[in-house]
């Protein structure tokens, strides 16, 4: 069986402000644990007002904090805008306070505009240096020398596992070649989904955390009773995708009934490609698109985001994919 994990995006809506998405944010991964979801990540995006994960380490404690067993991370940490000593400090903090519990994905893009960029004293060229960085964090999380002289306190000896997240063929290179799993992001990157996976399993080479190749493919799913319905819930989507295009980006958007008035026959190109891989309706269609993208890709865990409207209709959604899947502790 297919592992279901969850990327909350933390969304502030036209109702609910960033206090109300974050604890909405708990209250999904609360959930989620009960019904057999294995982890829920959050993303750093900066300068974004529908979005309110910038914190992303301190998001990850909040959401730890009210939950038991499921896996709480980062999907992802955007390396380059860090001293890779810092967040080994702070995901190695979150391993103490959350034994066994935590999760480091780490990307290579800046997750925000070039003006914030400068804001977070960052230059474009950090980028450059993400495979040193990811390997100095990976060194500064494992046990420390007796004669380091330099050590992440009191992250070291945590060895909390990393992740290589990507939306192109450069992140599959570099988990393949460190072997570390791979999370791809097909849910708004789908047209190189299976170039990357191919990549990454045979460039694969086995490390101490991982002796076979392991991926993650990230897909958006809107469940709902009906095929009908959950067609009108993905509108809000389709309207924040819309948005980026316009340079618009906003507060999260109740649906609406016809998404055709909204966008452009061009915005609804750009947008429906980025969306190509949704899976969107009833519990039925839903179960056959999962079994037709794990199928596909081989996957070994699906990364879910469900960007709903409605915080009640979000958690529906969610329970009724895991009831499509059938993962263990989930409510039919």
């Amino acid at each position: 069986m297919t592992a279901l994990s969850i990327l909350d995006l933390v969304r502030v809506t036209e109702e609910t402000d960033a206090r109300g998405a974050l604890y909405n944010a708990r209250d999904v991964a609360v959930h989620a644990e009960a019904w057999g979801y294995r982890r829920i990540w959050v993303a750093e995006h900066h300068n974004m007002a529908g979005i309110a994960s910038a914190a992303t380490s301190v998001v990850i404690g909040h959401i730890a904090a009210g939950t038991k067993t499921i896996r709480v991370g980062a999907g992802g940490i955007m390396l380059p805008n860090h001293a890779p000593y810092v967040i080994a400090e702070q995901f190695g903090t979150l391993a103490r306070l959350f034994p066994g519990r935590i999760d480091l994905g780490l990307g290579r893009a800046p997750g925000t505009d070039q003006l914030t960029l400068r804001a977070l004293r960052r230059t474009p060229e950090a980028a450059e240096n993400f495979p040193q960085d990811v390997l100095e964090v990976q060194a500064f999380l494992a046990p420390a020398g007796p004669n380091q002289r330099i050590r992440a306190v009191p992250a070291a000896g945590t060895e909390v596992p990393l992740w290589i997240l990507g939306s192109s063929n450069f992140g599959a290179m570099l988990a393949g070649e460190l072997g570390l799993p791979y999370a791809f992001a097909s849910h708004f990157a789908p047209e190189l989904l299976i170039p990357a996976l191919q990549i990454y399993r045979s460039r694969f080479k086995p490390s101490e955390q991982l002796d076979r190749p392991y991926a993650m493919v990230g897909v958006n799913i809107i469940a709902a009773g009906s095929d009908d319905e959950a067609r009108r819930l993905a509108t809000t989507q389709q309207m924040a995708f819309t948005n980026i295009f316009r340079g618009a980006r906003g507060l999260s958007q109740p649906p609406i009934d016809d998404i055709e008035s909204y966008w452009s026959p061009a915005e609804k190109q750009q947008a429906m490609g980025m969306l190509a891989r949704s899976i969107i309706g009833s519990p039925d269609a839903v179960r056959a698109g999962i079994d037709a993208l794990v199928t596909e890709t081989g996957a070994d865990e699906l990364m879910i985001v469900s960007d709903v409207y409605d915080h009640a209709k979000r958690l529906r959604s969610f329970e009724l994919i895991a009831g499509a899947a059938g993962i263990a502790g989930s409510l039919n």
